[in-house]
């Protein structure tokens, strides 16, 4: 994937298709634009007029109602017109053409794309076809990147252990050979210099070459999550059980899921992250879920926050200049 497509030609941002190829700077200037937003993403009237006469299309060819939702919202809270684009009854899937589809919501003035499709590449592929007045967000693509998880998760960890990234140990627990999330957070992290990233999962659930990627992969949760600072656990797709070669849900929660007398061997402060939706007695305790160490539902809230300085990022919006 080429990220140098992202960029305008004064290096700002043009479309958010990845995080690879962006720097700590960047990083941190839309982290610090988010934190800015973040008393408007809780509250429920009150709008900020820097999207206004913006028309941004929700393009979601797979199914995500937590993700498409936070974006509908967060383009709201910046006075933005929003089209969600309903696949089931578009032309698309009538025979029409990606192609003649993305030019017809052009002419109805579209200023920006959300993208979510299960193919990895689809966002890059929009990006590089769209009027160079529009810009592309990529809410998901197949295994390949979802970068604006990715930025909530790290917006999330900095609100509760602060910007020294340097100073944590991280771990992410779950299938990370086919998590998107997984992947745009281990290249987030690195680019922020955490200071130990670590993954843990059967090794049929570990890509082959995932040393490469700057983490310490380990097979037993109990080793994996010692002395961290930050769980995050992942989602685990039912489908993937046999490919992991366990048996049921039972046999993974057993060797994988998060409970009490497992978070006992992390930091007494540690926080607990899911992007959800949660397969609780699956992935971690309904306990830890609801737990004084979790900040579930902060992610959501950071969501809104992160996805509203993205959008206006790419559309313009310098962050300098000040909000409200």
């Amino acid at each position: 994937m080429r990220p140098d497509i992202q960029l305008d030609s004064d290096g700002g941002l043009h479309h958010f298709l990845t995080l690879e190829g962006l720097t700590a700077t960047q990083l941190s200037s839309i982290l610090d634009t988010a934190e800015s937003f973040y008393p408007l993403a809780g509250q429920s009237v009150r709008k900020v007029p820097l999207l206004r006469g913006k028309t941004i299309v929700n393009l979601f060819f797979e199914n995500s109602t937590r993700t498409r939702t936070t974006f509908e919202v967060a383009a709201k809270k910046l006075s933005a017109d929003v089209i969600n684009f309903n696949l089931a009854t578009s032309a698309t899937s009538k025979g029409e053409s990606l192609l003649d589809t993305l030019k017809t919501l052009e002419a109805m003035q579209a200023d920006m794309f959300v993208v979510r499709h299960q193919q990895s590449g689809a966002a890059h592929f929009i990006a590089r076809h769209v009027a160079p007045h529009v810009s592309v967000i990529n809410a998901g693509d197949g295994r390949h990147a979802h970068p604006t998880q990715a930025m909530l998760d790290m917006l999330t960890i900095r609100h509760h252990k602060g910007a020294q990234f340097e100073r944590l140990k991280i771990a992410i627990i779950g299938d990370i050979l086919h998590s998107r999330v997984a992947r745009s957070l281990i290249h987030g992290l690195n680019i922020l210099g955490v200071g130990q990233l670590r993954v843990v999962a059967p090794d049929t659930l570990l890509p082959n070459d995932i040393e490469t990627l700057g983490v310490h992969p380990f097979n037993r949760v109990e080793q994996g999550i010692k002395d961290v600072d930050v769980i995050i656990m992942l989602r685990l797709q039912k489908e993937r059980m046999q490919h992991a070669m366990l048996s049921n849900e039972h046999e993974y929660f057993r060797l994988y899921g998060l409970t009490e007398k497992r978070l006992t061997l992390a930091k007494p402060d540690v926080i607990v992250m899911h992007p959800g939706p949660i397969n609780r007695g699956v992935e971690l305790d309904s306990v830890v879920a609801d737990g004084p160490h979790s900040v579930i539902l902060d992610q959501v809230s950071h969501g809104i926050a992160t996805r509203m300085a993205i959008m206006a990022m790419t559309l313009g919006y310098k962050p300098d200049r000040v909000v409200g």
